[in-house]
């Protein structure tokens, strides 16, 4: 992810908030090593660097441009599983954090950077919010599947880094009012339901299929990531690792194209997984048996010559990323992969980020 601040940020603060925290979020600071994360001391000049620029920044770039140059300070590997790029230009300053999914999935990324929003803004913002360092501690101690270890047998080889892609990079819009009436439409009509999610998520599939007319024969996959912190107890909210379930539908062709996308949008709605601590359990199950057998392609999120994947990134407390300057004027999602939407917010619209 990076995100442009019109007002220059003084880093200053935020290294120091990086410290800070290095303790109670150590999985970010440390390494990955044989199935396992040590953590050995906070190293600055190990996840936190700073580059000054010359020249302004072109908000008015093309997508595919800005990610082709922020991908330059996105590195494939890190040598902790955490690093802050930033980037200072003579009109704005670019954030660039990335974290390795070793360490946790999207929604600890974010928890992350508004913690460590927070606590850069100042002691005073703390005392003013009522909020208590304690209070913003994460939770990453647990698992609900104790007996769940990792066997690290297989994947102790570097991974070489994967051959530059060219990505066609889009960005649609639709507006809230109509996302909202289509669910009233759809529990008028059919006396169904509906989520955000479910309608942005078919529009986004719809948009690929429609972008690629002959790419995809016969079938095509969807697949969204699902965070289960809330139907697990066990997690929390504040549970920092990894707590998604990844979710895959399988849709015909003519489905896709011909169906009215509130109809999809109740398909998906139909397929959607329940969430419950014993079906999590032998999800987690599923994929230690994957490891057993070194079926790898089965533990990628997806495969883009064959599907699509749908990240809902709306709820994530992308408004609250101020570190003493304001909130992002601009966020562009740099994980791309092919055949990849992003969902996100801009002010009454959604925004669904294509890649293919």
């Amino acid at each position: 992810m990076a995100l442009f601040y019109r007002h220059k940020i003084g880093t200053s603060a935020i290294r120091a908030a990086l410290k800070k925290l290095s303790t109670a979020f150590w999985p970010l600071f440390g390494e990955h090593h044989t199935g396992q994360i040590q953590f050995d001391g906070y190293s600055e000049g190990d996840c936190f660097d700073e580059v000054i620029c010359s020249h302004e920044y072109n908000p008015d770039a093309a997508a595919a441009e800005l990610f082709e140059a922020y991908s330059k300070f996105n590195p494939v590997t890190l040598k902790k599983l955490f690093r802050l790029q930033i980037v200072q230009y003579t009109n704005g300053t670019v954030l660039i954090p990335k974290l390795n999914h070793l360490a946790g999935d999207g929604y600890s990324y974010f928890y992350f950077l508004s913690v460590l929003a927070v606590v850069a803004r100042g002691k005073n913002i703390l005392a003013r919010s009522f909020i208590s360092p304690l209070i913003l501690r994460p939770r990453h101690d647990r698992t609900i599947l104790k007996e769940f270890l990792f066997s690290a047998a297989g994947f102790t080889s570097a991974r070489p880094e994967p051959p530059a892609i060219k990505y066609i990079i889009r960005f649609e819009e639709v507006s809230r009012a109509e996302i909202y009436q289509d669910i009233k439409d759809v529990k008028t009509r059919f006396d169904a339901s509906v989520s955000t999610n479910d309608l942005l998520a078919a529009r986004a599939l719809q948009k690929l299929v429609g972008l690629q007319d002959t790419y995809f024969s016969g079938s095509v996959a969807l697949t969204m990531p699902m965070d289960v912190r809330r139907q697990i107890a066990a997690y929390g909210r504040k549970y920092f690792g990894n707590a998604l379930q990844f979710a895959r539908q399988v849709f015909e062709m003519k489905t896709v194209r011909e169906s009215d996308r509130t109809e999809l949008a109740r398909q998906i709605r139909r397929n959607v997984p329940v969430i419950t601590r014993e079906k999590y359990l032998k999800y987690l199950q599923s994929l230690e048996s994957f490891i057993d057998t070194k079926q790898w392609a089965e533990l990628r999120p997806f495969d883009p010559q064959r599907g699509c994947l749908v990240t809902n990134l709306t709820k994530m407390p992308l408004n609250e990323l101020d570190f003493g300057s304001g909130r992002p004027d601009i966020i562009f999602p740099l994980t791309i992969e092919k055949n990849s939407a992003a969902l996100l917010t801009r002010g009454d619209n959604y925004v669904l980020r294509l890649a293919y």
